[in-house]
């Protein structure tokens, strides 16, 4: 284990079950303080061994927690990191975005080493989103850099691909089951994906000038759907015929859609502001919302989910220093 962890008990957490319609019998929602002081935790991810890494924006760490003992540890990163997004890699491995300082790093969660890819120009000096792409790499956004990068995960290589719009805020990105990212442009009413031999960029204007996407999924057929976080709409794009389809969410511009998570059964489950925060999920085959759940201890913002295939389980950080669990079914 992590010689440098600080292995601690959760002072106290708090439990609550709630009920929905659609997809299962009903969701449950557990939410747990997280015992490091106003860090933002967020971005969680579940590992191979069972615990849940997050990040502590504002505490500048990074943690895990092990749901089944009620325990949580941190790695603290010196530096000034304020590390913002996490992913793990079949390893083990935990790469995340250094948002403040331009690398991308990478934990040893055994011996805690970290190495660091350090970005290859100045501009390029926030790395905000990761994902993998199935083949070796990771695709990653650039918010104020205005880029989207590429890490090669074994000869450490970064390519960078500059958006032709100035302030297009590269944000939430996806990639497709042919290794073609999708990224969500916040700055802009439009989406971009890259051609992954050639790095050549094409940008998809939104049927609306008013639109800021800021999250996206793809669907098993392909589709690419995003959040409208000014407008309050969710929205598809088929790249096969370049059609869209919009829905107004419960709330309209007041919903202020921000994380998603898409489940096994092609179901967009997106995160909503409000106080507390709200979450709904969209039926994408059927186009029917669940009724809403509240999220209980959520203020602020849920600015990202993920979905736990096996567990049937969605992870998401809050705002007030809260992680939570969204049981999708009930637990056997």
């Amino acid at each position: 284990m992590l010689k440098s962890l600080a292995i601690l008990l959760i002072i106290s957490f708090a439990v609550i079950s709630l009920t929905s319609d659609l997809r299962a019998a009903e969701i449950k929602i557990d939410e747990w303080q997280v015992p490091y002081p106003n860090s933002r935790p967020r971005d969680p991810y579940v590992h191979p061994d069972g615990r849940v890494w997050f990040c502590g924006q504002a505490g500048g760490y990074l943690a895990w927690f092990d749901p089944i003992n009620v325990l949580f540890g941190k790695v603290n990163l010196d530096d000034g990191a304020k590390p913002h997004n996490l992913i793990i890699d079949a390893d083990g491995d935990i790469w995340f975005a250094a948002n403040s300082l331009p690398y991308i790093g990478r934990l040893d969660p055994e011996t805690g080493e970290i190495k660091r890819y350090v970005m290859p120009q100045e501009t390029a000096r926030d790395p905000h989103t990761l994902v993998f792409d199935g083949v070796g790499n990771i695709w990653f956004t650039l918010q104020q850099g205005n880029a989207v990068g590429r890490l090669n995960m074994g000869s450490g290589k970064i390519d960078l691909i500059d958006m032709p719009v100035s302030g297009a805020r590269p944000y939430g990105i996806k990639v497709d089951r042919e290794g073609r990212p999708w990224v969500a442009l916040f700055g802009t009413h439009s989406l971009a994906t890259i051609d992954p031999e050639t790095l050549d960029l094409d940008l998809i204007e939104l049927p609306r000038f008013e639109a800021r996407p800021r999250r996206l999924e793809i669907t098993t057929d392909g589709s690419i759907w995003y959040a409208d976080y000014a407008g309050g709409f969710i929205g598809r794009y088929r790249p096969s015929d370049g059609s869209f389809d919009e829905w107004a969410l419960p709330g309209g511009e007041s919903s202020r859609p921000y994380g998603t998570a898409l489940d096994d059964q092609d179901i967009l489950w997106i995160a909503m502001g409000g106080n507390p925060n709200r979450l709904v999920g969209f039926d994408t085959n059927e186009k029917k919302f669940t009724p809403i759940t509240q999220i209980p201890n959520a203020r602020g913002s849920i600015r990202h989910m993920f979905y736990h295939r096996p567990a049937q389980q969605i992870w998401l950080g809050e705002d007030t220093n809260f992680i939570a669990r969204i049981r999708l079914k009930p637990a056997k």
